[in-house]
C-alpha cells in the first residue's frame, strides 16, 4: 500500500467549501481588482478575475457573508488579509486560490 504524506494543500483542500458567487474588490500590490468567488472556506477561496494577482502575492478584501452561510440575523462583514497560492484557466474563465491568513469581523 503506497501513502502520502498530507501536505498543505492537503489540508486546505480539506475544509468544506461553499459554492458562494460574491462580488469582491481585492486590494493588491498592483492596485484594485474586480473579482467574483466560486467557493469559499474557512482556509480560502476561488475567485474569478479578469487580472489575476501575482502567485504568492498579498491580498486584502472584505466580502458580506449571506446570514443563511454564517447562522446569524443578518449578513457578517468580515474583512481578510491573504495570500494567492494558484492560478487556474478553466479556458473561459482565468481563476484564482487564495489562502485566507487572517480575518476581522466587521461591526
Amino acid at each position: 500500500m503506497v501513502r502520502h504524506k498530507p501536505d498543505e494543500r492537503d489540508a486546505v483542500r480539506t475544509a468544506v467549501r461553499f459554492p458562494l458567487k460574491l462580488a469582491l474588490h481585492l486590494k493588491t500590490e498592483d492596485g484594485m481588482v474586480e473579482a467574483t468567488t466560486r467557493d469559499i472556506s474557512s482556509n480560502g477561496l476561488l475567485f474569478v478575475t479578469a487580472n489575476l494577482p501575482k502567485i504568492g502575492s498579498r491580498i486584502e478584501f472584505s466580502m458580506d457573508m449571506p446570514s443563511e452561510v454564517m447562522g446569524t440575523v443578518t449578513d457578517v462583514s468580515i474583512h481578510c488579509v491573504g495570500r494567492v497560492v494558484r492560478h487556474y484557466d478553466s479556458g473561459q474563465e482565468s481563476m484564482a486560490a487564495a489562502v485566507i491568513d487572517q480575518y476581522f469581523l466587521k461591526a
